[in-house]
């Protein structure tokens, strides 16, 4: 791929200067696959026009998002034009750039390994590659490559192709070139920062809770978070300054749903390098939180990098039991009407009861960090110590003071069930009221709670006119109910709903 933007200009002295590496590169990475990379190359500009290479750039780098600019402020960086060339040699590349010329192919045949000349007429594979930032086929020509071979065509290349030594252009590294006006001699290192895709991080949190816990739900755990770094842009960075920004930045996605090039609302998130801290850090960054790794790392292409931020002991958890029978998106009418079909809601009863472990992330807890969306495992250890995996489930994020819900399975032991024991509609005085009973059975050792959830699915005007128990309204069209369920025994909750329109 090479895009090129100009800016007319009288080309009066062109010298060629290689950029050079000076300091690790600064990563921000998102968690929307993408990142801000900045780094520091040195410019060694004489007087007029200067020709200027890197190769610390990626392949999946978004060229109208290049910033080059002296950190200080003193001077201004004139770019007259720049190119960006992420076409690094490959076999199609080659093949695309010798069309129309003789090559020679190496052929195996009974006599031994031999060569044979070919014309390329047609490159084939990806004529234009269009490969999205996420590594994704897009928009390419899968042609037959076509070769003719003494006098005959074929959709084939005969054999390995051999491509002369001198091939002009040939790129290892992604490029960036700039022609650079400058209007006298300096020497000075300045700031390159850039867009990329191919960089992607997530969290991921393992809870290690205990044996089991006490009568009331509650339980010590340990805390581990992680977060693990993808590189798939096709670039290593031998030194790296990695900052993790979370939250949902807004980013231009171009058609297609390829990543393309575009903008980003956060470009304040390439901060400064600042000196090694032992730790994770986080802090807030405009209305997101920025995640420092606090060193520098070697991340390579294709590589998976964890990086633990979270070890947190004696974490109170509380294990909550949750009967919803319903078990469906059941919507509400809305507007003063109400559903009169007796069996509205009734074909998806659930038997199961849902097991949810939340946790309180705050200070007091022992944690109190902005905990970023991710996967959370549950392991629980057996009577001999061993850990077992009981259940996995995903966040979004946390901020401090909030609870986290981790949803971890069905309860084996727990069953409901959700029966409609009365169903009573007047037309004339617009009214319906409907009988329900819940059932719950325990067949553990121990009492459980249990939190029955009920939906006042049928309209918008509702009122509870008898009830087993007391009950705490969830919101406008949700109840729920208190039930305490005795060691191998069982418990019954019934109500009555009356409806208006």
């Amino acid at each position: 791929m090479r895009i090129t933007s100009f800016v007319p200009a009288i080309l009066v002295t062109a010298a060629l200067v290689h950029a050079q590496e000076s300091q690790p590169v600064a990563l921000t990475i998102y968690n929307q696959s993408f990142a801000v990379a900045r780094t520091s190359i040195d410019l060694d500009l004489h007087a007029g026009i200067n020709e200027i290479t890197t190769s610390r750039v990626t392949s999946m780098l978004e060229p109208d998002s290049v910033v080059l600019r002296d950190p200080t402020g003193k001077r201004a960086i004139q770019v007259v034009e720049q190119n960006y060339d992420a076409a690094v040699v490959s076999q199609e590349w080659l093949l695309e750039k010798y069309e129309g010329k003789t090559i020679d192919f190496q052929v195996t045949t009974p006599q031994g390994m031999q060569t044979v000349a070919g014309k390329i007429i047609r490159a084939g594979f990806n004529r234009q590659p269009a490969y999205t930032f996420d590594g994704q086929y897009q928009n390419g020509q899968q042609a037959q490559p076509l070769i003719e071979v003494n006098g005959k065509m074929q959709f084939q290349l005969p054999g390995l192709p051999l491509f002369p030594s001198a091939t002009d252009g040939l790129l290892l590294k992604p490029t960036l070139r700039w022609q650079i006006d400058s209007g006298a001699a300096a020497h000075f290192s300045a700031e390159l920062a850039y867009i990329t895709g191919g960089l992607d991080w997530d969290a991921t949190y393992n809870i290690v809770a205990p044996e089991s816990s006490d009568v009331t739900g509650n339980e010590k755990s340990d805390v581990l978070g992680w977060v693990t770094i993808h590189n798939q842009s096709g670039t290593e960075f031998p030194q790296a300054r990695i900052k993790l920004m979370a939250g949902d930045v807004a980013k231009i996605q171009p058609p297609n749903g390829g990543y393309g090039r575009g903008t980003v609302y956060a470009m304040g998130a390439v901060a400064g390098i600042q000196a090694a801290q032992p730790q994770v850090t986080q802090k807030a960054f405009d209305d997101f939180h920025l995640y420092d790794l606090n060193r520098t790392v070697a991340l390579r292409d294709g590589e998976t990098k964890q990086v633990q931020f979270i070890d947190a002991a004696n974490v109170s958890m509380q294990r909550t039991y949750i009967y919803d029978g319903l078990n469906a998106q059941i919507q509400p009418i809305f507007g003063g009407n109400v559903n009169q079909n007796r069996g509205y809601g009734l074909d998806n009863e659930n038997t199961k009861v849902m097991v949810v472990e939340e946790i309180k992330n705050s200070e007091a807890n022992h944690l109190g960090m902005p905990l970023p969306a991710g996967r959370v495992r549950l392991y629980r250890r057996d009577a001999d110590g061993q850990m077992e995996f009981v259940g996995e489930s995903a966040i979004n994020h946390t901020p401090t003071e909030e609870t986290l819900k981790v949803p971890t399975g069905s309860a084996f032991d727990l069953k409901g069930s959700r029966r409609q024991t009365e169903f009573h509609i007047d037309f004339n005085r617009r009214e319906i009221d409907e009988n329900f009973e819940i059932k719950l059975t325990n067949q553990k050792q121990q009492p459980v709670n249990v939190k029955v959830i009920e939906h006042m699915y049928r309209g918008d005007n509702w009122e509870i006119t008898n009830k087993s128990s007391d009950y705490t309204k969830r919101d406008s069209q949700t109840i729920e109910f208190p039930v305490q369920v005795a060691a191998k025994g069982e418990d019954t909750v019934t109500y009555s709903v009356h409806y208006t329109w």
